[in-house]
């Protein structure tokens, strides 16, 4: 059996998160206590990925909550919503952390008007944060079951940034088929890219598909043109942080320029979506706020002294859009989604309405 790295422990009643900065050299486990440890972890990374960032606020805040008091409900709600929006603050692009801190006040607003009762409240709380998380991994094993059935075995695969089992509850979003798949003994030969500038393809992807056994090639983002030229790669997989109800859909900076030479090389791109992260109220990419992040993550981060001239202008976006024309499939853990996205894609939510609504 694989063995796989949880990103999020929560246990004897404390939440840990997996601080993904330090890896690969080493594993962490940070204890979150206060909405102020939360916040940073999510800024800083430490857990990243739209499903891990989604369960973890989930827990997140009701571990930031746990401790409040209230003389009644409405002024319990009223803490509980300052740090809600406090944590929101925290990333503007990956939709699964309004979708879970908004879920969670749903849960506890489903309880206005009962008895006042402070300790079944919190409990209930945590039940649905156990849920977000229980969740999350049922979906993954099931796009992984989707995705699967769009590859064969010995094909070689490219990805881009990480959505593995470190970026989600368990199994990951587009490298969830890559481990059922090794687990049937499709022997695939896997390409990542190293993803500049945070290198969460090098650092992180190739780190957990090596440790897991699979057969894993670490490359540099501008050699993937040569890697499909070559022949290598008969499909490419990656994980998407927020999708418009078009189709567009936002990832690590660098994958819009992978898409568009799949398309080059008629190699089909598969983009993973959890429906938690596709927004029907967000109607094209071009309405996607994309976060842009400092400088010095691209020229000084990793190096022991600066690669570019102090003070050198920089730009920096953390995410771009592919669009959905150069999409082939969206595998949700509903279906396997195919073109025209903008009718296809409503048609996950008809019976439980639309997925997500930003409040950020």
């Amino acid at each position: 059996m694989t063995s796989f790295v949880s990103p999020i422990k929560y246990e004897e009643e404390t939440l840990y998160l997996l601080d993904q900065t330090l890896l690969p050299g080493q594993e962490v486990y940070e204890p979150i206590r206060t909405k102020e440890d939360l916040w940073e972890a999510i800024y800083k990374l430490k857990v990243r990925g739209a499903p891990a960032i989604g369960v973890a606020a989930a827990w997140g805040l009701y571990v930031c909550t746990r401790e409040l008091q209230g003389a009644d409900f409405e002024d319990f709600f009223q803490q509980f919503h300052e740090v809600k929006e406090y944590l929101a603050t925290s990333r503007p692009t990956a939709v699964n952390l309004f979708w879970a801190l908004n879920r969670m006040e749903d849960k506890l607003l489903s309880m206005r008007g009962a008895a006042w009762d402070l300790e079944h409240i919190k409990q209930q709380l945590k039940e649905e944060a156990k849920c977000i998380y229980e969740e999350d991994v049922a979906a993954c094993h099931a796009m992984g079951t989707y995705g699967l059935s769009l590859l064969k075995p010995g094909m070689g695969i490219l990805t881009h940034c990480n959505a593995g089992t470190i970026a989600t509850a368990k199994y990951g979003t587009c490298l969830a088929p890559l481990y059922l798949g090794q687990e049937q003994g499709y022997d695939f030969k896997v390409f990542a890219d190293e993803t500049r500038p945070l290198l969460q393809g090098a650092r992180l992807t190739a780190w957990e598909l090596d440790k897991a056994g699979m057969d894993v090639t670490l490359i540099c983002d501008n050699m993937a043109s040569i890697v499909m030229k070559n022949g290598w790669i008969q499909a490419v997989v990656v994980g998407c942080d927020r999708m418009a109800a078009n189709g567009d859909g936002a990832n690590k900076i660098g994958t819009s320029g992978v898409a568009i030479l799949a398309r080059e090389y008629n190699i089909p791109f598969y983009m993973f979506v959890p429906t938690s992260t596709i927004d029907l109220n967000t109607p094209t990419g071009a309405d996607i706020h994309i976060e842009e992040r400092k400088g010095e993550e691209v020229y000084k981060m990793w190096y022991e002294k600066p690669m570019a001239p102090d003070g050198i202008k920089t730009y920096n976006p953390a995410f771009d859009v592919t669009d959905a024309k150069y999409i082939t499939a969206v595998v949700t853990e509903k279906s396997i989604v195919y073109p025209p996205y903008d009718v296809n894609l409503p048609k996950l939510f008809a019976e439980q309405g639309p997925a997500s609504e930003e409040k950020a």
